[in-house]
């Protein structure tokens, strides 16, 4: 039974690590604007750590998921933040107790688990979706629709580095967010992958270059890296009498155009045959509205945005390129050259 559109919804967050109190702090903050959401726990194994959330947030804190369900019948929604190998046991514990989930990316460490979360979902009736916070970014939504046919993209994702989510590399841990804005965009199958990936601080690959050729015969483009000197969160794209950037860290979009007589409306730039738009930015904070497209979809029962099969769509290209990259690191035997 899907709840009223005044109903509250109660929600949990697992994991309260830099991310997942990120998500605490969003549900709370929605609750003070009046959406009908109520914050009620959160889990952490590290009590001291989940101790300070509660305190912050005003709601209680427990050790272990059994323990919240236990105590907290009533919890209808969770946001799932812990490390990735922990996604499947922790989102199953979940939506057997009846539990909507939201499953920060990747959505598992493998397609098998990921399968295993599908067929959960589906055989209890629960939704899930997965954390693709990029699709919320109000540049994305504004690019979207502007979207006809796109043949090349360029991206670039470079971070500094962090001792965060070094779990997972550079692929599953920052360029799944551009494969899957990507994946959405083009609705292509994948071609041909090619790539390559070097280990710099951590033992797993923290740069990569991918070269990507969908059926469509559109080329993507990916660099990745976490070990960079500066912060770039870039997209570019290019369709017949366009070229779209894109800058997921400042949210905005510009659009460069030619008509088909050419000329194009807009505003003229340095060449009088191409015009530049800026389309209007919805602004919100994507995580907020993220969740709020969560708790919609709770709601409703309806298809999240980003939902289960999305995050195995792109867990797979993903996982498609670490193993070009360590095939490509067999080839040219890269072992050898480590000191």
């Amino acid at each position: 039974m899907k709840p009223a559109a005044d109903t509250f919804i109660n929600v949990a967050v697992i994991g309260v690590g830099a991310f997942g109190r990120r998500h605490a702090r969003i549900y709370h903050q929605l609750a003070q604007q009046g959406e009908a959401v109520r914050l009620v726990g959160v889990v952490d194994p590290d009590l001291a750590q989940a101790d300070a959330a509660a305190r912050e947030f005003g709601c209680r804190a427990f050790a272990s998921v059994e323990h919240l369900t236990t105590t907290h019948s009533e919890v209808q929604a969770a946001s799932v933040a812990v490390p990735t190998v922990h996604h499947l046991a922790i989102a199953r514990a979940l939506m057997e107790a009846g539990v909507d989930v939201l499953v920060e990316k990747p959505l598992a460490p493998s397609l098998g688990e990921a399968d295993e979360l599908i067929r959960l979902a589906k055989s209890l009736g629960r939704v899930g979706q997965v954390g693709h916070l990029e699709r919320f970014n109000p540049a994305v939504r504004a690019a979207a629709p502007l979207i006809t046919q796109p043949m090349f993209f360029e991206v670039h994702r470079l971070s500094v580095f962090t001792p965060r989510s070094l779990d997972v590399d550079v692929i599953l841990d920052l360029m799944i967010h551009d494969l899957d804005i990507v994946l959405s965009l083009v609705k292509s199958p994948v071609k041909e992958v090619r790539a390559v990936g070097l280990p710099i601080l951590s033992g797993k690959t923290d740069i990569a270059n991918v070269r990507m050729e969908f059926e469509s015969g559109c080329v993507a483009n990916f660099t990745a890296s976490r070990v960079s000197t500066e912060r770039v969160r870039k997209l570019r794209l290019f369709q017949p009498r366009q070229y779209v950037s894109l800058d997921y860290s400042r949210q905005d979009v510009l659009v460069f155009s030619v008509g088909e007589d050419g000329e194009a409306a807009g505003t003229p730039s340095v060449n009088p045959q191409i015009k530049v738009a800026k389309p209007p930015i919805a602004a919100e904070e994507p995580l907020q509205a993220e969740l709020r497209s969560f708790l919609e979809s709770v709601r409703t029962r309806s298809v999240p945005l980003v939902s289960f099969e999305d995050g195995r769509r792109a867990l797979a290209v993903a996982l498609d390129i670490v193993a070009a990259i360590r095939d490509h690191g067999n080839k040219v035997q890269l072992d050898r050259m480590r000191p």
